[in-house]
């Protein structure tokens, strides 16, 4: 019982992180030690698991796909998503330069303990870590969206987002945002919208089942180049994550209310407003000395 109520907070822990634009539930399991269990346990979802479950052998598929870890796995996160929702968009709504300056923090200190997974440091390393980088920040300055508000649509983006934020240092929330999905998504959870919540679920099934054997081969085949392209991302991901920003363009959304469109990172110094310089130091500090707890609190339970 208390490795499951460890793994239901290691959820937690994913599904706080991933409602928030920015921070990757991926960066949690990586920095806990569960990233290779969680993608093993995702990729045994296969044909042979669906007979199994047609023939009604629940203690086989139970073992196949590693029920022990998963269920309290998923309970912590949709847990995280379900009650966490409403918090975060309030905090990024009053608080926002102390929310991403915690996150700010937690992500440098991420970065540096999956880099630490390398366990050869040569030229495929190196420009992996370039290509990761590059290719994140190029992601954090798109920008976001007003997109369809179909269901297929909803559909397309539980497959893109759910890639993401099984990714360390690429956000989920935030394809969503870049989208024009994430507002819609956060609104469906608070009015527990049925049928726009079982459209994405689907769309994010049939996304992780698929990339998850994808980045278990990378992993297997092409660990420290794999670990390199992930710490890249991390890095790259800062830019998204930096707590003072000046919004250059607006959009009214569907209730009329008008949203940041297209926004760019200033100096503390030149932040038009209180930029909070100190407490955002120490939200910050304090997120580097968490995940770094956080990461000694899991090896020694592992």
């Amino acid at each position: 019982m208390k490795e499951k109520l460890l793994i239901y907070l290691k959820g937690m822990g994913m599904g706080a992180a991933d409602v928030v634009p920015g921070v990757s539930g991926g960066t949690v399991a990586f920095i806990t030690g569960i990233y290779e269990r969680l993608l093993n346990a995702i990729g045994s979802v296969d044909a042979d698991a669906l007979r199994m479950l047609l023939r009604f052998d629940i203690k086989g598929i139970w073992k196949k796909v590693d029920g022990n870890f998963l269920l309290p796995l998923l309970a912590g996160i949709f847990t995280s998503v379900l009650t966490l929702a409403k918090l975060m968009k309030y905090l990024l709504e009053t608080h926002p330069i102390l929310l991403w300056s915690f996150f700010f923090g937690l992500i440098i200190a991420s970065a540096v303990i999956v880099s630490r997974q390398i366990k050869h440091w040569n030229a495929g390393s190196i420009i992996a870590i370039i290509v990761g980088t590059v290719a994140a920040y190029y992601i954090s300055v798109l920008s976001p969206s007003e997109a369809p508000e179909g269901l297929p649509f909803v559909f397309l983006s539980g497959c893109i987002a759910i890639c993401a934020m099984i990714l360390p240092g690429i956000s989920g929330s935030f394809i969503l945002l870049l989208m024009g999905q994430y507002q819609r998504i956060m609104q469906a959870i608070s009015d527990f919208d049925i049928t726009k919540l079982a459209v994405f679920g689907m769309g994010c099934l049939v996304g992780i089942l698929s990339f998850s054997r994808v980045l278990s081969f990378l992993l297997k085949r092409y660990h420290d180049a794999t670990v390199a392209l992930l710490t890249g991302f991390m890095i790259g991901s800062l830019n998204k994550v930096w707590p003072w920003k000046e919004v250059l363009e607006y959009y009214t959304n569907r209730h009329g209310e008008m949203k940041p469109l297209v926004e760019q990172n200033v100096s503390p110094m030149s932040f038009a407003g209180d930029p909070q310089l100190m407490l955002a130091v120490v939200l910050a500090i304090g997120g580097f000395v968490f995940v770094y707890g956080l990461e000694k609190f899991a090896m020694k339970k592992a």
